[in-house]
């Protein structure tokens, strides 16, 4: 069957497309993706600005249509950060739903780390023993420890890379002391969760997803891309510690020029880094692997585990949590 996922982000509306069916691998048909960056669409009491849910609403509209065009049976649409904190998350949601047809459902950060941790034990299988797995968001960052396919623990900090950006960098390049600061407030914020995973003892595997590390890897010397799924890439802080100052002195423009650093991702590149850095300083990892699947896979198989080997007719949606 073909299912798609649409995936309201911090930065991205993103559709996936897969063709899948219980017990497979989930085989990527189509992606459809638009840079909203909807976390930086609020007004001064934190809600989503008209002209920003007047924007949501017409990618989502585009997603449906591409939905449609591509056979789509299943649509699993869902949202984070960006909707789950604004002020009038209610009255987005309902004109979502109001104006598409589309009933987003709003994941916690907890249900956005463990399903994210779902896809990742799922990608490395049994044999990766304790994982450890870190995901920066636009908006957040998605901690989860655990030997089986429900992690031991999970937690989500509100130090995503877009968020920390507008709040904390304004300068092109940014100044020095917000650099400082920032750093500051991402290491106080991470410190408190330690002790969380710390009492779990040490992984077997560590393993990192999202954009923003894939990024980060391929800036310290991974490959790109282009060379597939199965090259296995990896981020070594030792690298990445080396890379940290030299972003701090760029411009947005500087870090658009970087291999593998999109021109929509530049400028909150050095945010995101400090936040990778801090966590792997804190939670003693040197080095870490990048996983191909994140949030996006962890929606789709936990609705395949829900369906019936052979699918009765019913309801189209189907439960992710």
């Amino acid at each position: 069957m073909r299912l798609g996922v649409l995936d309201v982000g911090s930065n991205t509306v993103h559709l996936l497309v897969v063709d899948a069916h219980p017990g497979a691998r989930p085989l990527p048909a189509y992606s459809y993706k638009v840079e909203l960056k909807l976390a930086q669409l609020l007004d001064e009491e934190g809600s989503i600005t008209d002209q920003g849910v007047e924007r949501l609403v017409g990618v989502v509209r585009e997603a449906l249509v591409a939905a449609e065009d591509k056979g789509v049976e299943d649509l699993l649409p869902f949202a984070t950060s960006a909707v789950r904190e604004a002020g009038n998350a209610d009255e987005v949601l309902a004109r979502v739903r109001t104006e598409t047809g589309v009933e987003l459902q709003v994941l916690s950060g907890e249900e956005e780390a463990r399903l994210t941790f779902l896809a990742v034990r799922r990608w490395f299988g049994w044999s990766a023993g304790k994982l450890l797995v870190l995901d920066i968001g636009g908006g957040s960052l998605e901690i989860a420890y655990g030997m089986d396919e429900e992690p031991d623990t999970a937690v989500s900090l509100p130090l995503g890379a877009g968020r920390l950006t507008a709040a904390w960098l304004p300068g092109d390049p940014p100044d020095p002391a917000d650099v400082k600061a920032l750093r500051r407030h991402v290491r106080t914020g991470i410190a408190r969760s330690v002790g969380e995973f710390s009492r779990f003892g040490t992984p077997d595997h560590v393993v990192a997803t999202s954009k923003t590390f894939k990024q980060l890897a391929r800036l310290t010397g991974a490959a790109r891309s282009a060379d597939g799924l199965y090259v296995q890439r990896e981020l070594k802080l030792q690298s990445l510690e080396s890379w940290v100052p030299r972003l701090a002195g760029m411009t947005v423009a500087e870090r658009a020029e970087l291999p593998g650093v999109s021109v929509a991702r530049a400028g909150q590149l050095l945010a995101g880094a400090l936040v990778a850095e801090a966590a792997m300083e804190l939670l003693g990892v040197e080095a870490l692997e990048i996983c191909p699947w994140a949030l996006r896979e962890g929606v789709i198989l936990r609705s395949l585990d829900h369906m019936p080997t052979t699918r009765a007719p019913g309801p189209k949606h189907v439960p992710m949590t």
